[in-house]
């Protein structure tokens, strides 16, 4: 690694002393890690322009730590995230959303990351009621973890349901986090969103100044290893960012695997997108599969993963988790479910094993940052814009423009009886 300048180093010391939250300081007195809040990664994007951040689902301590040091090579800011299927109370994953921001914290500390991460609780989903009184406890339990920013995904529920959900668990939020909003379940090509969907969502949360960083939308992707014949509406997101201008809220793009790195460079270049989800091609890369430019882990003739010798996890695991994976009846979506119980199996290889499968996934991350997401050094954008606040806590980027008046309990609902339906089937949105 290049040695910083005596200038970027004085930058990056008062960076660590002014950016940090408080629930960062308290958990790490003493750390180096520049753990800062969601809202200075998304600054840094648009301070670069047409910049995506990675935002690396942390399956396992590999995928992290590789992608910490794809950042750390890129000079680039990144999202360290897991989302509630991976990481919440009924986790698939050992990484987890109360002990992400410690296993992020020593990986910096250990490999001397000095770039900007934020560590994020992605979709954090609200199925009804019962979730979101639950999430009254969780929310906080999670910042009090070191959690610097979060999804609220309430897109499965009515667009009033999912704007009333929003609304009231935003309290649990501290003013300084990231803050990402959903409308859509993502679920390819039906029930896409639009952009009366969208405004919706934005105005009635703008009207009670609530000011997202993000939307995520359904905007034609799928989770998982599957490709669609269409993939991710470029257009069809640019016009819905493009109408949300006035509300100043980025996009945040799911389900980055199943995309061509062509089709990912023109959400990029043409929509206001500066969060992109990269989860299970980099836990495929670290257990050693082959992967494709889609993200995609290929299939042999007989339909099985391509294990390529000499990577990734050795062929004796390998042969446990596939046999593992028969005896259970998983499908190859469903390989994500191994995480939890071969975590420690994985931890248990030799030293050249673990250090070939973190390396795997930093060279594709690594080209995906420079060659993809165009967010190279915007490291130098994020601590720019901790200096510029003075603070842990920039802002929002938006002003109420909405009328409270017109976005009561009552109105919310009526105006979205106006809107109709049409959603299709239920969705993927847990990863």
């Amino acid at each position: 690694m290049t040695t910083p300048s005596p200038q970027k180093m004085n930058s990056f010391e008062k960076a660590i002393e002014i950016g940090r939250p408080p629930t960062i300081v308290s958990l790490f007195p003493h750390s180096r890690a520049l753990i800062v809040s969601g809202k200075f990664i998304d600054r840094a994007m648009l301070a670069k322009g047409k910049a995506i951040a990675m935002a690396a689902n942390g399956r396992n301590q590999f995928v992290i730590e590789g992608a910490l040091k794809a950042a750390q090579r890129a000079n680039a800011a990144i999202i360290i995230e897991i989302a509630k299927s991976e990481g919440g109370t009924g986790a698939y994953c050992a990484v987890n959303y109360w002990n992400i921001a410690r296993i992020v914290n020593d990986l910096c500390n250990q490999f001397q990351i000095t770039v900007p991460v934020a560590i994020h609780a992605d979709h954090y989903g609200i199925k009804g009621p019962a979730d979101v009184d639950t999430a009254r406890t969780e929310i906080p339990s999670m910042f009090d973890a070191g959690m610097t920013s979060i999804a609220i995904d309430a897109s499965h529920l009515p667009d009033d349901q999912n704007l009333i959900a929003s609304i009231a668990l935003h309290p649990y939020i501290p003013q300084w986090a990231g803050y990402e909003t959903e409308v859509g379940e993502i679920k390819g090509k039906i029930g896409l969103s639009t952009v009366e969907e969208a405004l919706f969502l934005i105005q009635g949360l703008n009207s009670h100044d609530i000011f997202p960083d993000w939307i995520a939308l359904n905007n034609g992707t799928t989770h998982g290893i599957e490709a669609g014949a269409e993939g991710i509406q470029v257009e069809l997101t640019a016009k819905i960012h493009d109408a949300l201008k006035p509300y100043h809220v980025s996009g945040a793009q799911h389900g980055t695997s199943g995309n061509s790195s062509e089709r990912l460079r023109k959400i990029a270049a043409l929509t206001r997108t500066t969060k992109a989800n990269v989860a299970t091609a980099l836990q495929m890369l670290s257990w050693g599969l082959t992967v494709n430019d889609y993200g995609n882990a290929q299939l042999d003739e007989t339909g099985n993963f391509i294990k390529l010798e000499n990577e990734g996890v050795t062929e004796a695991v390998w042969k446990k988790m596939t046999a593992y994976a028969e005896a259970k009846g998983l499908k190859k979506g469903d390989y994500k479910k191994l995480n939890l119980p071969f975590e420690n199996h994985l931890l248990a290889q030799p030293a050249d094993i673990r250090n070939r499968m973190v390396r795997r996934v930093e060279d594709f991350a690594y080209t995906m940052m420079v060659d993809v997401f165009n967010c190279k050094d915007t490291a130098d954008f994020a601590i720019q814009a901790i200096l510029s606040a003075g603070t842990c806590d920039p802002g929002p980027k938006a002003t109420r423009i909405e009328a409270p008046g017109d976005w009561t309990l009552d109105k919310i609902k009526t105006r979205a009886s106006a809107m109709g339906g049409g959603k299709g089937p239920a969705g993927n949105v847990d990863d």
